[in-house]
């Protein structure tokens, strides 16, 4: 579904990402771990279109190459990202939010039946935002709005979900939540893929996994296989733990 060939990209004279390769197949979770300014939001900036790669980087979804197009014309393509911090809009409501996450598929501005049934269906998989949907995003707990920022995502309708530290800041069992969230959302037939810091609950959801080093890919493999992987556990999770 997405592939990065020799991506690489630069803030100012920094270059954060050094001919990045992988690969996302339909239907996977695959996740990106790696230490802060490993570059791993960076990259997910660059599929989004918030960030150009250099001309001789090339990002291909769908067998069609992305890496020209505005960020709302890759929204349209199918992909939305989810970032880090949540980022609500904390004047609007729950449902204003959603609405919000819809403005690409309006027609002549208005809701149409498909985006309500869309709507319905994040209801279903948060349903606490139901019963918050008309109060002001401000409002909400860290959990509730990290809900929000993700049925936001899923009402532009991706085919592809990036997901950039929805567990940052939350309680352990709300972690848990998130976790089991991802996993439904995958099995509802989204690919997903994920950015996250705790490298442990990230690689046991998912399929398979990359490991961001100073803008490089230095590691890949199934979720499994890193898991019990040396290196990764020596440097990303607290050392030698059996899993």
């Amino acid at each position: 579904m997405l592939e990065l060939r020799t991506v690489s990209a630069s803030y100012g004279p920094v270059q954060a990402l050094h001919d990045v390769s992988l690969q996302v197949a339909k239907g996977e979770i695959v996740t990106l771990i790696g230490a802060n300014g490993a570059g791993k939001t960076t990259l997910l900036r660059t599929i989004s279109g918030l960030l150009r790669p250099v001309r001789t980087s090339a990002i291909v979804f769908e067998d069609r190459r992305i890496d020209a197009l505005a960020p709302d014309a890759i929204v349209k393509r199918g992909i939305s990202q989810i970032p880090e911090g949540r980022r609500v809009f904390p004047g609007l409501t729950v449902r204003e939010n959603l609405e919000v996450g819809a403005a690409t598929r309006l027609k002549r501005w208005k809701i149409t039946p498909e985006i309500e049934a869309d709507i319905e269906k994040t209801y279903a998989i948060f349903p606490r935002l139901r019963e918050r949907q008309r109060q002001l995003a401000w409002s909400l707990s860290g959990g509730e709005q990290q809900m929000l920022a993700m049925a936001r995502g899923l009402v532009s309708r991706p085919k592809l979900l990036l997901l950039d530290e929805p567990s940052l800041g939350l309680a352990p069992n709300l972690v848990q939540e998130v976790f089991r969230t991802v996993q439904t959302i995958n099995a509802q037939g989204t690919t997903v893929l994920l950015v996250e810091q705790n490298a442990r609950m990230a690689l046991q959801v998912a399929h398979r996994g990359y490991v961001l080093e100073t803008g490089r890919i230095v590691l890949e493999g199934s979720g499994k296989d890193l898991l019990h992987d040396p290196a990764v556990t020596e440097a990303y999770l607290g050392g030698r733990q059996t899993v």
